[in-house]
């Protein structure tokens, strides 16, 4: 056995036996396309082969663990990581990979846990670099000679080499030789050459589109999926995978033993059981906040959490009526908004003819769903300095329409009114619907509104539809959930900050016209 084909077995002791199982049958599919995982062996792909696999599991059940180490595996072999922000002249014998999810927030949970991911949105576009900052590029990637440019010193290019050693970054690298990214993104064009391997996390939220968009470039897809969540809006309760046969599905039914002894999953996973209504789970959420901490029982809503993580709800009236009751309790004025308020995108409010500059403000960012978090005014009117939560260039300024909806009013405050560019509502608190694909340390979950839904008696795919939001809903906290039984909410502690907000590696400005 060879030393890296041990790793590789190493490796797979920590995982179970259904997560293995899945892992072979990946590796299978790949090394059909010309990548060995076993023994680190590329070959060229095979013409006119494509496969899509599906990874399915319910929280906790490991796949993303599983997703990480293929990563690692696929890295190991000499696979190229395509992360969306610069790519070099295509090689031949190259293979690529990239690792994908629907969202920022989605995207910067994987990198945290040390997963090169990057947005779909990312990738389906590629940035347009200047050509003379573009050779520091490809010598920094090892396909060129140090350049000579006239307006940057050696120095600069050492700080800049110094960066890339360390984090392999083009736009961090460039801005620590003193670039702005307007200074070296010209713009942004639809990806032309296809791809290897997509890793698509969180893929429950795809919608068929963006399915049809990235089987366009990937000819080998695997998708990493919960058929517990909610399906995308539209889509009658189906998601992608499920139009696959069902030998392409791989199921990962036993929890994973670091996610073992967790009251959040035991929670989520007992939805499951159909002999539980709606009372007895919330006596068993009761029971289970007088043993452990990591799942309390909220009298009231806590409006210093739902600055940072939104209070999710079902019904949009109650979504408003939080926003009103947080923007009032924080002295918020009716015309105007603090800096620290979040905010959610609500998508590109652009003509057809702009489409350029809708990629460019879909490429780095501002898609729809995006968590973004208010700074302040720009430096005109209708434009706004706003931090893209999980975003990896997060602080931007963008020509905004910011509406602030209100209790028992159709028309919308606008807040700020750029005649065109990104849209954005108020993020204190949003549906379970717009929360699928983030996730947040601390949570709290609007139980009146689940109880709604129960009430209703809806159903979705077979699952009555409160214990489908119920699941999701749980599932986005990472560590605490707060179960909120009362419309009540307590005063904050302290007024909005943004002084806990990570300031950009590389200044943007996204405009529409010219800012000043």
């Amino acid at each position: 056995m060879t030393a890296r084909a041990a790793n590789s077995a190493l490796a797979l002791l920590t995982l179970s036996d259904d997560q293995a199982e899945a892992h072979d049958r990946v590796a299978a599919d790949l090394l059909a396309a010309g990548i060995d995982l076993d023994h680190g062996g590329l070959t060229p792909p095979g013409e006119g082969k494509s496969t899509v696999l599906a990874v399915m599991g319910k929280a906790g059940s490991g796949k993303t663990m599983l997703l990480a180490q293929l990563t690692r595996a696929m890295i190991d072999a000499g696979v190229e990581i395509v992360s969306g922000d610069y790519e070099g002249k295509r090689r031949k014998e190259r293979r690529t990979l990239a690792v994908l999810a629907p969202t920022n927030k989605a995207a910067s949970v994987l990198r945290m846990r040390g997963v090169p991911a990057t947005t779909i949105h990312r990738i389906l576009y590629t940035p347009v670099y200047d050509p003379q900052y573009e050779k520091i590029a490809e010598w920094l990637t090892g396909v060129g000679d140090r350049p000579v440019i006239d307006d940057l010193p050696d120095l600069a290019l050492d700080r800049a080499f110094a960066f890339y050693q360390q984090v392999a970054s083009i736009p961090g690298a460039l801005a620590a030789a003193g670039l702005r990214g307007s200074d070296f993104i010209q713009g942004w064009k639809r990806r032309e050459e296809p791809l290897d391997v997509g890793f698509i996390d969180e893929s429950s939220m795809l919608d068929e589109r963006q399915f049809d968009d990235l089987r366009e470039i990937f000819p080998t897809l695997v998708l990493f999926g919960d058929p517990a969540q909610l399906a995308p809006v539209g889509q009658s309760g189906s998601m992608v995978f499920d139009r696959l046969g069902e030998s392409k599905k791989l199921m990962l039914s036993r929890i994973h033993r670091q996610a073992q002894d967790n009251p959040i999953l035991d929670l989520a996973h007992a939805l499951a059981d159909d002999s539980i209504g709606f009372d007895a789970f919330e006596r068993m959420v009761e029971d289970a906040s007088k043993r452990d901490e990591r799942v309390v029982w909220a009298e009231r809503v806590d409006a210093d959490m739902m600055a940072r993580s939104p209070a999710l709800v079902w019904r949009n009236a109650t979504r408003i009526r939080l926003i009103t009751a947080f923007r009032a309790a924080h002295g918020a004025p009716d015309d105007a908004l603090l800096p620290g308020e979040p905010l959610i995108c609500d998508g590109i409010e652009l003509p057809l003819k702009h489409r350029k500059k809708r990629i460019d403000l879909e490429a780095r960012g501002l898609i729809k769903g995006a968590q973004v978090i208010y700074l302040g005014p720009g430096n005109k009117p209708g434009f706004a300095k706003i931090h893209v939560v999980g975003a990896e260039d997060p602080q931007v300024s963008a020509a905004s329409i910011i509406k602030i909806e209100r209790p028992d009013e159709d028309e919308p405050f606008i807040a700020s009114a750029a005649t065109m560019g990104a849209a954005f509502l108020h993020g204190a608190a949003v549906t379970i619907h717009k929360a699928q694909g983030s996730q947040w340390e601390n949570v709290q979950v609007f139980a009146p509104d689940l109880f709604a839904a129960a009430q209703a008696g809806r159903s979705e795919a077979g699952l009555p539809l409160w214990k489908r939001l119920a699941y999701v809903a749980i599932t986005r906290a990472e560590k605490r959930l707060f179960w909120v039984v009362r419309a009540r909410l307590a005063l904050p502690k302290g007024p909005l900050a943004v002084d806990d907000l990570k300031p950009a590696s590389v200044p943007l400005t996204l405009t529409t016209q010219t800012e000043g």
